[in-house]
């Protein structure tokens, strides 16, 4: 049961990064009466809630498969996504947020390489989620 459980979380959370970070976010800008202000409060909002939901699931996704994928590609994988939620959860999404909260106050922060990286970090776990659940899915079919 483990397993399924762990395949679930692992896609579910590619397909919460696929339509949060690649489609709502850029899309929500050009929406009509959308403005920047609003844009920048509603993309607080999501990402806080996504990464609190990415936390969820990588801490189940680590219970569900601990110890088993610890000496394999999977856990090198586990490792990356591991690494990545630390980073976006302890520096770059505080210091995004404190960005946004500069817009909003009427500031003009100095341009930044920040939401590139997010958008990196996000493209990696998000290949990186697709082909653990597919090697997870494998490891189903192979052991039937």
């Amino acid at each position: 049961m483990k397993k399924y459980i762990a395949i679930f979380c692992i896609i579910f959370w590619a397909g919460l990064i696929a339509g949060i970070s690649f489609l709502e976010a850029p899309l929500k800008f050009q929406a009509p009466g959308i403005t920047i202000p609003l844009g920048l409060g509603i993309g607080q909002l999501v990402f806080q809630a996504l990464n609190k939901v990415e936390i969820f699931l990588w801490i189940v996704i680590l219970i569900c498969t601990y110890p088993s994928s610890l000496k394999t590609i999977k856990g090198l994988f586990l490792l990356i996504i591991t690494i990545s939620i630390l980073v976006d959860s302890i520096w770059l999404l505080p210091l995004l947020d404190e960005r946004a909260k500069l817009v909003l106050s009427g500031n003009n922060p100095p341009e930044s390489f920040h939401h590139i990286l997010y958008a990196v970090i996000e493209a990696i776990k998000i290949i990186l989620l697709a082909t653990l659940g597919f090697l997870k899915l494998k490891d189903l079919h192979d052991e039937k």
